[in-house]
């Protein structure tokens, strides 16, 4: 009995707790449940796929690890970021890479969110030599700097869809619709040391090759089309006399060859003139009333900036400023719309001794061995004005800037000055068809490597048209002395301009 009366207090007791406790559960989950739906902070403590994903308005683009290129002055790093829709293809005609260094002209296919989010993550990706922003606000600023800015119009997709063409390769393929003027007629615009129907050739079957790139159709230049897309605008080409051939070709593409007494000579207007003691000007400039396109060339072989150093001596030597861009850039640059720059040919010792050139740099001779040797020279000059022209492109938002890789030359058994020759006539006797994924020139493609420079990259489709030069043609040059590095114009320089035609 008294046992009894001790364990009924204790079971009730007992019971109350668990009572309590069922009370606190109960409103503890009543509370939970209630609270879930009304605070979205809570919804992050539990995984979603939704999380893992990139925002859509930024990916990352692997660079192709297959591309290797050799540097001459320095190692260089590249990266790329853009802002785009999904499933478009874009190359680098008109990228603006965030490294500091230069870019391949190599198609990039822009990747879904869910790929390039497994690319983060992935061993591969140290391959790339993609740089890693130190933060999202970093790359969400370097990728306002890229390709295409947030909704793209339907004239802006369509220039897309060029720039996913890779120019580069491709087949000769005969066109008898070509050429696209007459070496007879474009007297106005064409000199006559190019202009092969001229001169004693008889066979011209190299005048009626086109281009035709893989897998692409190029767009068929016309040269009203080109004023359209040109109106009010400027072209430039700043290099050296296959520059200068490139010009011509043009001018002669846009006329149909047609005198054409409507076009003005704006030359003074940059500075264009015969100077005292000249035979000729640096360069010229005409522009087209209709649509007020204006196409001109300047003269700098080399790309970097000369200067008298005794302005009172006709013989003077000149500075080689291999640090300075040419200052025909700096005070024209905001004039200029597309420009195309060139250089290669030009960097040999016979030239520089010849126009009494010495090399400086930091304003004064340069002491340094590596850059002294001519292919170093060379490369830190292009690469440094590159650099310049690259830092100037956000100020000149309008300005699509191009460097063109050097065009082969194809002289066989010695050089020009030693019995060199380039007696071939017959098209596509070498070959006739490009299908490399690198470009054949190394040091242009280093050189605009990390930039929002372009490379026009002509070499290997030039390379297979050894038939398409001047050769023993040529009605100035020396008894036995073959001209193999100038091209027939109709010509080769042709295919240039309607490439460049179909990236602006």
């Amino acid at each position: 009995m008294r046992l009894r009366m001790k364990g009924t207090p204790y079971k009730m007791r007992w019971r109350a707790k668990e009572l309590s406790l069922a009370l606190i559960i109960l409103v503890c989950t009543t509370i939970f449940i209630l609270t879930w739906d009304r605070s979205p902070t809570l919804t992050l403590t539990l995984p979603s796929k939704n999380q893992l994903q990139l925002s859509p308005d930024i990916k990352t683009v692997p660079v192709d690890p297959k591309t290797h290129v050799k540097e001459d002055i320095s190692t260089l790093t590249r990266g790329e970021a853009v802002n785009n829709k999904e499933g478009q293809h874009v190359d680098k005609t008109r990228s603006t890479n965030t490294a500091k260094s230069s870019s391949d002209f190599e198609e990039v296919t822009i990747q879904k969110k869910e790929t390039a989010a497994k690319q983060k993550d992935s061993p591969k990706r140290e391959e790339t030599n993609v740089i890693e922003s130190g933060s999202d606000s970093k790359l969400i600023a370097e990728t306002n700097n890229v390709i295409l800015r947030g909704n793209t119009s339907e004239q802006e997709e369509k220039s897309v869809d060029h720039q996913a063409c890779d120019y580069r390769k491709g087949k000769w393929v005969i066109d008898d619709r070509r050429p696209l003027y007459s070496g007879h007629g474009c007297k106005q615009w064409l000199a006559p040391m190019w202009a092969c129907r001229m001169m004693q050739r008889q066979d011209f079957a190299f005048e009626k090759l086109r281009w035709q790139p893989k897998d692409c159709e190029m767009e068929e230049f016309e040269g009203s089309k080109f004023l359209k897309r040109m109106k009010d605008k400027t072209l430039a080409f700043v290099g050296d006399s296959l520059g200068r051939q490139q010009f011509q070709s043009l001018m002669c593409m846009i006329t149909a060859g047609k005198n054409s007494r409507d076009v003005l000579d704006v030359g003074k207007d940059y500075g264009l003139v015969i100077p005292p003691g000249g035979k000729r000007p640096n360069g010229w400039a005409y522009r087209f009333p209709s649509t007020n396109t204006t196409v001109l060339y300047y003269w700098s072989s080399t790309l970097c900036d000369l200067e008298p150093l005794n302005v009172l001596d006709p013989q003077t030597e000149y500075a080689m400023h291999l640090d300075r861009p040419p200052a025909f850039l700096r005070d024209f640059l905001d004039r200029i719309d597309v420009l195309v720059l060139n250089s290669g040919h030009h960097w040999n010792r016979g030239k520089l001794k010849a126009n009494k050139w010495i090399m400086y740099v930091g304003g004064k001779p340069n002491t340094n061995r590596r850059i002294a040797d001519m292919g170093s020279a060379k490369n830190f000059t292009i690469h440094s004005t590159l650099k310049w022209l690259n830092s100037q492109l956000p100020k000149h938002p309008h300005l699509k800037a191009f460097y063109r890789s050097i065009s082969p030359r194809h002289f066989v058994n010695g050089d020009w000055n030693s019995g060199g020759s380039c007696n071939n006539t017959i098209p596509m006797s070498i070959g006739k068809e490009v299908l490399q994924e690198e470009s054949t020139d190394q040091s242009a493609a280093s050189a605009v490597r990390g930039t929002r420079i372009a490379l026009l990259d002509i070499t290997a489709l030039s390379q297979v048209r050894d038939e398409g030069h001047i050769s023993r043609f040529s009605i100035t040059a020396s008894p036995g002395v073959q001209d193999c590095l100038h091209w027939c114009l109709p010509g080769v320089p042709d295919t240039w301009n309607e490439i460049l035609f179909a990236l602006i």
